[in-house]
């Protein structure tokens, strides 16, 4: 049974969806502000976290952001890929390479909790632009 989320948590996933890109913890307060001037900074991250935990968000690592899942309920972690000009991120299924990942860290015995692989690049409208010029 999915578990029930806080009223503080549909207000976050309602505001990430209004946006493709990424959003910093700090954006998300300042938008939530409005409706709750004494909102604080805690109450934003712990939802962030358990929204997390849910599989309903992805915090990109190298922004310090957080993005909606795209793909729904899957178990496995994803490739995030960010482009550098239009700041859209696109999240991408590739559990043979995630386990390929594991494997080769658990040769060594090291026991992987959990994968973040993040590419920086141009996504294929921002790139198809460049490629005009």
């Amino acid at each position: 049974m999915p578990r029930q989320r806080s009223n503080m948590q549909e207000a976050l996933l309602a505001v990430l969806r209004q946006h493709e890109q990424p959003q910093s913890a700090y954006a998300l307060l300042a938008a939530l502000r409005t409706d709750n001037a004494k909102l604080a900074p805690t109450t934003i991250y712990r939802a962030l976290d358990a929204l997390s935990e849910q599989g309903m968000v992805h915090r990109i690592e190298s922004l310090n952001a957080y993005a909606c899942c795209r793909h729904g309920d899957h178990t496995s972690d994803c490739i995030m890929a960010i482009c550098d000009d239009c700041g859209i991120v696109e999240e991408q299924l590739a559990p043979k390479l995630i386990g390929a990942i594991s494997a080769e860290t658990e040769k060594s015995g090291f026991a992987p909790k959990r994968h973040v692989v993040e590419v920086h690049g141009s996504c294929a409208a921002c790139g198809s632009t460049e490629d005009r010029k």
